[in-house]
């Protein structure tokens, strides 16, 4: 009996995973893409109208985990017209190039479709469902059933024997929830209707530069005047319209710096390091851990650890005056000297050792998360994990460029809002009011650009599977206890007695960001895939040979 696998969701995460399952050449199986876009492939993050063809990526070409090709080999083989659709141009090609959101949902969109030919080729029976929405899942001894809604014609229940859930970030398809007050800048569609006023952005990261751009782009346009470079030129009519960024720390990001790809391995904090402190059980895993993270950093940057007193600095020392000197100096003009720093690292390909460092050790620390105690868990969740996302989320240096053109026209500042402060949305103002030290700012236009965060199994949107126990909360009391996302195992199954090995893979952001606080964009999205892909494909293979069907691996699936 051939066996049916169902992914939820047809973005880059569901992607890798299939990329993944494929090349372990299983038995042909029957495959169905669940989407509730009207195509498979692009999802959120790159879709267009959901993202301002201005908007761009974060990750460098080469960061990208291979798929059927390169991205650079895939736009190396687009005609000129295509390229000047995607808004660059042939010059501009370059493993190293950040490129707009909406080019990698194109890359992606084509990369699937080949996937899936590919497959069809080999025996794998290929059913894409688009304008359909799953509703629910229910777990059963005999497999899953989907309730799928499309958008035309009646709801529907569907039985699959294992499934993928990836539904990725959760943001409503309508951003104005109140007058004036936005919960995310996604689509971009809805925010480039914001009228010229005076508009509240929280948040200073990737987001928020995205929501800066969507407004800008749709009230003026970035010149390059050659003399001055990047210069932003307000459309008339525009002097009421101003972007405030809201930042706990009055901080921008830094800008993309050089680094070796792949990875120099590490020498003292490393996975086997890690798995040896997680073996021991001791009481103070975190500060193992951050004595781990000390020696390494001393011996990749010597100069740096004795700048810092490094040897000296306990973990809430290290991690408050890792950012001291940035929050002392004004934020436009810390960005510009770190531009001007990145981008002549860029052209000497010099790597700052200390940074390069951290970048590295993030994946191997937050191996310890699902083994911290409450306590250290928001330890490290307040004080460690802003570290290393500070290092790991620079933008490109092109986001830092039009900040800076933003700032020079007037038209965008940051205030340092520290952790004492409250926004109120409901007042019967539109948009929303800062309290912030006894003072009162209104601002009629207030959008909430902070990004996803961690969500609790109240919040999984297959309710049936929350009722029968299968998905829950890592913490007993989610009132008193922080927020730690649903109980899976480090193959991604709902941890539960309640349901068959292999039948169900959550790879949901919202709800695995507890166990897993780094695990976002495209490299996550790839090694997730690689380790349910690998259990797919071998269940695929065990409930093939258990049923005595031959074992033949389908030819034609060897994929890059």
């Amino acid at each position: 009996m051939t066996r049916s696998i169902a992914f939820v969701g047809a973005g880059p995460t569901s992607i890798y995973t299939l990329h993944a399952l494929l090349r372990q050449e299983p038995p042909p199986f029957e495959l169905t893409l669940f989407e509730k876009q009207a195509s498979v492939g692009r999802g959120t993050p790159y879709r267009p109208g959901w993202n301002d063809p201005a908007m761009l990526s974060n990750i460098a070409s080469v960061e990208i985990p291979l798929l059927e090709e390169t991205l650079v080999d895939w736009l190396d083989r687009q005609s000129d017209d295509r390229l000047a659709e995607l808004h660059i141009s042939r010059e501009q090609i370059d493993d190293r190039a950040f490129y707009p959101r909406v080019l990698l949902g194109e890359y992606f969109y084509d990369q699937l479709h080949a996937m899936l030919d590919r497959a069809t080729r080999a025996g794998v029976m290929v059913n894409v469902r688009t304008r359909c929405e799953v509703v629910d899942a229910i777990s059963a001894d005999d497999g899953m059933t989907l309730v799928v809604r499309p958008e035309q014609g009646d709801v529907f229940k569907t039985r699959f024997d294992h499934v993928v859930l990836a539904t990725g970030h959760q943001w409503p398809d309508q951003p104005e929830v109140r007058p004036g007050y936005f919960v995310s800048p996604w689509p971009a569609s809805e925010i480039e209707k914001i009228p010229a006023c005076r508009i509240g952005i929280r948040g200073s990261s990737l987001t928020a530069i995205d929501a800066a751009v969507a407004l800008a782009v749709s009230h003026g346009e970035f010149v390059d005047d050659g003399e001055d470079g990047l210069v932003y030129a307000p459309c008339a009519d525009t002097h009421d319209f101003h972007m405030t960024m809201l930042s706990r720390k009055g901080l921008l990001p830094e800008a993309d710096f050089y680094f070796p790809i792949p990875y120099e391995p590490l020498a003292i904090c490393n996975d086997e390091a890690i798995e040896g402190l997680i073996a021991g059980q001791n009481d103070d895993l975190l500060d193992q851990a951050f004595a781990l993270f000390k020696q390494e950093l001393a011996a990749a940057d010597g100069a740096y650890a004795q700048q810092v007193g490094l040897d000296r600095l306990n973990m809430e020392e290290f991690c408050d005056g890792y950012f001291a000197e940035r929050m002392a100096a004004a934020p436009f003009a810390w960005a510009e000297r770190n531009l001007a720093e990145a981008k002549a690292d860029y052209e000497a390909r010099r790597t700052v050792a200390w940074r390069y460092a951290i970048l590295r050790m993030h994946e191997v620390i937050q191996n310890l998360i699902p083994h911290l105690d409450d306590a250290d868990f928001q330890r490290f969740s307040r004080l460690f994990k802003p570290v290393f996302v500070d290092d790991y989320a620079t933008v490109p240096h092109e986001s830092i460029k039009r900040m800076l053109a933003l700032h020079k026209a007037g038209k965008l500042d940051v205030m340092k809002v520290g952790e004492n402060y409250r926004i109120d949305s409901h007042r019967a103002e539109s948009g929303a009011v800062l309290h912030l030290d006894g003072e009162l700012v209104h601002f009629p236009v207030f959008i909430e650009a902070t990004g996803q965060r961690a969500l609790a199994a109240k919040d999984f949107p297959f309710a049936s599977l929350r009722d029968q126990g299968i998905v829950r909360d890592v913490a007993a009391d989610q009132e008193r206890g922080p927020a730690r996302g649903i109980v899976l195992d480090d193959q991604f199954h709902p941890i539960s007695p309640d349901i068959p090995d292999d039948q169900l893979f959550c790879l949901s952001l919202p709800f695995i960001m507890g166990r897993h606080p780094f695990i976002q964009g495209i490299t996550s999205s790839c090694e997730m895939g690689r380790v349910v892909g690998a259990e797919l494909a071998a269940a695929v293979v065990r409930e093939s040979a258990a049923v005595g069907e031959p074992a033949i691996h389908a030819r034609g699936m060897a994929l890059s």
